[in-house]
């Protein structure tokens, strides 16, 4: 950096007035939104230094009358809290009790991050609301897709029927997905895995999803679709990744070793159009297997 631009630079810094970094300030109705979201952003620290001022911070996040990225950066500022403030244990209760009481908030943003909050922190009153949103759409919080993601980081038991029937009949193509990555922690829905994986009229990534899945629960299972799929030219170069490599790294080595009709197919595709990871995974499966 040349010596005159180093000097602009540092009167720029000098002309530029650091944000105001109190919570008092940060909280002020008076102040505009800009000035507040900016000085939010820097008292993680000091939330919890009191009572009073965490519950200040609190008062913004809960009233909705505060302008909403205001409102995000209150919840930004006490997330951060969460992470790095050593006295926010003491301060944990109030906040989660507050985040459960927006958590039917009207603006869409703010509700889905302080559900997600709630989620990773396993709390069961999230799980419930999300539960129910997927049996009632008239309750949906999210939409169908984000409740099934949120409700992965902690699987009940009850959530395996509800996934199920959103398989069955999905109200768009992203929550059956999610649905199916929800079930693979769910021994029980092997068969839909095995459904949806033999059917050609299921799309590529959903049926991806299923072999993920199905190697999860059921990995000897899966070894026998896998076959089927590399074997089936008619199968898309995707599909047959996905069943090549899990033979190459899951396969019994002795048994694929002298599947002399499966090394034939599998050489072949070093030679044909088409794919290029896809011939990539034929030679690492060929240089394992010995051929």
């Amino acid at each position: 950096m040349s010596k005159k631009r180093s000097k602009r630079v540092a009167k720029r810094a000098k002309s530029t007035p650091a944000p105001r970094a109190s919570v008092a300030f940060a909280t002020s109705a008076k102040n505009t939104v800009r000035e507040r979201v900016a000085a939010m952003a820097h008292i993680s620290q000091a939330v919890c230094e009191d009572d009073q001022k965490l519950q200040s911070v609190l008062k913004v996040l809960r009233n909705t009358d505060e302008p909403t990225p205001v409102r995000l950066a209150a919840l930004q500022a006490l997330q951060a809290a969460s992470f790095s403030a050593p006295q926010f244990e003491s301060c944990r209760g109030d906040y989660l009790a507050t985040l459960r009481s927006i958590a039917t908030d009207t603006d869409a943003e703010l509700r889905q991050r302080v559900l997600g909050i709630l989620a990773r922190e396993k709390d069961g009153f999230a799980q419930q609301r999300l539960l129910e949103g997927l049996q009632d759409p008239e309750k949906a919080l999210v939409p169908p897709e984000k409740a099934l993601q949120l409700l992965s980081y902690d699987v009940h038991a009850e959530a395996y029927p509800v996934a199920r029937q959103i398989v069955g009949k999905p109200p768009n193509v992203a929550a059956k997905r999610e649905a199916l990555r929800l079930l693979a922690a769910d021994a029980s829905s092997k068969p839909v895995f095995e459904r949806i994986l033999r059917d050609k009229d299921e799309d590529t990534e959903t049926r991806r999803i299923s072999a993920s899945a199905l190697q999860a629960v059921a990995p000897q299972s899966l070894q026998s679709h896998a076959r089927e799929i590399v074997l089936d030219p008619s199968e898309p170069d995707e599909l047959q990744e996905t069943g090549l490599t899990a033979l190459t790294q899951f396969g019994d080595q002795e048994k694929v070793s002298q599947d002399d009709k499966l090394t034939k197919r599998v050489s072949s595709m070093k030679g044909r159009k088409g794919s290029a990871k896809l011939k990539q995974v034929a030679g690492r499966f060929l240089t394992k297997y010995g051929r």
